[in-house]
Formats: structure tokens, C-alpha cells, sequence
């Protein structure tokens, strides 16, 4: 259960939704997508298109030579004594292909949209007029949803009660802005919601549903607006892995100069770690995101040897002081700022 903190204005979280849904239209996995908000089959065409062996190789062809020409530039510009130390590796898919690439510049052909089988959930046409009703305790949406995603497990034959029924295949779950208001649910409008327990069962039944099956979930939240903080603990205890994406749109570090290449920050706050009862809290805090112009890319960060004349004394002392911070956690590699520098 892969749980995404979307960014404030949701523009990069659902591209890695979309990014999960395409890989696994890629790899031949069963596709299950549920929203509230933007119709699943509007999203299923808008999925990135993936990158050829030969497009990919070109790809980083291009990368390397434009990573060669920075270096070379660098170079000119750092002091001497800096040169010698050994070079931070910042973006490990120049040289190791990792799964697939796509282009998010075209859109997935419907031909192989279409090669997977596909399921959709969309609420407002599961629930169209009928009365609010609680199951299971539960928010009608929600209950819903789950009884979707469990007779689909069943009749699909994902449980694996049967495994010499056919050939067995993995369903990917897609889950758009769960807990938002489209979903009937309140605990984005209130710091006292009238049912803060639905989000949390809903998490409860739907772990269970994917520990007995074979299955991989991924869901949105916006949780920049839960203001009741015990709420996203217990979420974040009913995940496997917690990610949040936080954007420099309409903030101060969208005209920080030290961020000028980056769009925003990529926080790990849960990894998931086999054989324990509880997840491990990854160390790696200097991570951060860029949209190019056909790919979206995940790099570490790290401060440059030395600021330029730009960055205002206040930046500098900001820096210097968040990089002690991190040195006690991430080791002596990672030297950035509190959150992430480049």
C-alpha cells in the first residue's frame, strides 16, 4: 500500500498515479482505477507514453552529453581545491535503466491502453441518487469502493484461493484523492470531523484485502488540507510506504536561487522493511523532483561548493545550519539543506 501526499495543487502527484497505472499497463498487469473527482477513463487516456529501447537509448544519450557540457562548465567555475573530491552520483538512471521510462510529452496509444483488461470506479456513477447510507460503519463511498475492489479480487481470481484456475497476474489499484470532499468525507474541511474514523477503516480493510491477494495499491491524499494531525499518524500506520510530494509553486523557494532547477521536494517519511511489525523511517531527506520536458525525474541533492553571489547571507546561515542537522542523519554524503538542496 503505497500512500502519496499530493502536492498542493495535485499537479505532480497525479502524475506518478499515472506513472504506477503505466507501468503496470507495461509490465501486462490488471489495471483497477477509483475517483471522485476526474473519470477514470479520462485518466486511463491520459497515461504517459512509454519510451522504445531505442528512444530510451537516445534519450540518455542526450542526458549524458548534457550532463557532460554542465560538468565541463562546473569545472571552470569551481575552485581547484574542491575538484579532486569525489563526485556526487545525483541522477543514477544517466547510467542504469531501472523498469520503464515513458515520454509524458505523448499519451499512451489505446491499442495498448486496451491490451490489459481495465476496471473502473467512478462514485458519482456507483452512488448516483440514493440515500447515505452507513455500512459496515462506515462512509457509504468508501464501503463501495471496497466491495468493488473485493469482487473484483474474487471473481478475477487474485486471491490465489485457486492458483490452477488460469495463469495468475498482479491488479494494480489506483486510488485518486481519497478522503478529499467529493468522497463524502470531512476530514479535509474541519480539525474535529463528524466521522474521523472512516479514512482509517477504509485503510484497515483495504491493507487486509492486499496482504491475501495479489495485489499493489497506490493513493492520493491531500493531506496539506488534515488539519488533525492524529489523523494522518494512524493513515500513515495503515501504510506500507509513505511518500509526500511538497511543490515550490506560490512559495518562497520557487525564486530561491538554489532551487531554480528543481520543482519541488520528494519526502520519504516510510519504507517498508520486511520480517518487522513496524516500517523503517528512511534517512535519505535531500531529495527532490524536476519536470523536464518529457521526463519527471527524482535526484539527491546536495550544496553546491560554493554559493554565488545571489543567495542572500540570511540562505547561506539557513543552509549552513540545516546541513548539521542532516549530516547527523543522512551520514557525511548527504550535505544539503533541512528539507532538500541542490
Amino acid at each position: 500500500l503505497v500512500f502519496t501526499e499530493e502536492d498542493k495543487y495535485g499537479l505532480y502527484s497525479s502524475l506518478l498515479f499515472k506513472y504506477f497505472l503505466a507501468e503496470g499497463i507495461v509490465c501486462g498487469h490488471d489495471l483497477f482505477v477509483a475517483s471522485a473527482k476526474e473519470h477514470p477513463d479520462n485518466i486511463l487516456k491520459e497515461l504517459p507514453a512509454p519510451l522504445l529501447d531505442d528512444s530510451y537509448r537516445k534519450e540518455l544519450g542526450d542526458e549524458a552529453a548534457a550532463v557532460k557540457s554542465e560538468d565541463f562548465q562546473d569545472s571552470m567555475k569551481i575552485a581547484w581545491r574542491y575538484q579532486n573530491l569525489p563526485k556526487m552520483e545525483t541522477s543514477p538512471t544517466t547510467y542504469t535503466k531501472f523498469g520503464h521510462y515513458y515520454d509524458v510529452s505523448k499519451k499512451m496509444s489505446p491499442e495498448l491502453c486496451q491490451s490489459v483488461k481495465l476496471h473502473t470506479f467512478y462514485l458519482h456513477e456507483e452512488l448516483p441518487f440514493e440515500p447515505k447510507m452507513k455500512t459496515w460503519n462506515m462512509n457509504s463511498g468508501y464501503a463501495k469502493l471496497l466491495q468493488s475492489i473485493q469482487r473484483i479480487i474474487s471473481q478475477e481470481g487474485f486471491d490465489g484461493s485457486d492458483p490452477q484456475k488460469k495463469q495468475r497476474n498482479i491488479l494494480r489499484i489506483g486510488i485518486q484523492s481519497l478522503g478529499s470532499i467529493l468522497w463524502g468525507d470531512d476530514v479535509c474541511c474541519s480539525d474535529a470531523p463528524e466521522d474521523p474514523q472512516s479514512l482509517t477503516k477504509f485503510l484497515y480493510v483495504l491493507r487486509g484485502l492486499l496482504r491475501k491477494s495479489l495485489s499493489a495499491c497506490i493513493i492520493t491524499v491531500p493531506a496539506h488540507l488534515i488539519q488533525n494531525k492524529a489523523i494522518m499518524e494512524r493513515v500513515t500506520n495503515l501504510s506500507d510506504m509513505v511518500v509526500g510530494l511538497e511543490s515550490f509553486i506560490g512559495s518562497e523557494r520557487e525564486t530561491n536561487p538554489l532551487y531554480k532547477d528543481y520543482h519541488g521536494l520528494v519526502h520519504v517519511h516510510q519504507i517498508p522493511r520486511l520480517n518487522s511489525l513496524i516500517c523503517d523511517v528512511s534517512d535519505t531527506k535531500d531529495l527532490a523532483f524536476r519536470l523536464k520536458r518529457k521526463q519527471l525525474t527524482i535526484e539527491r541533492l546536495h550544496l553546491p561548493p560554493d554559493l554565488s553571489d545571489t543567495v542572500s547571507r540570511a540562505s547561506k546561515q539557513d543552509l549552513a545550519g540545516s546541513a548539521k542537522l542532516l549530516s547527523s542523519g543522512c551520514g557525511a554524503m548527504a550535505i544539503g539543506k533541512k528539507h532538500l538542496d541542490f
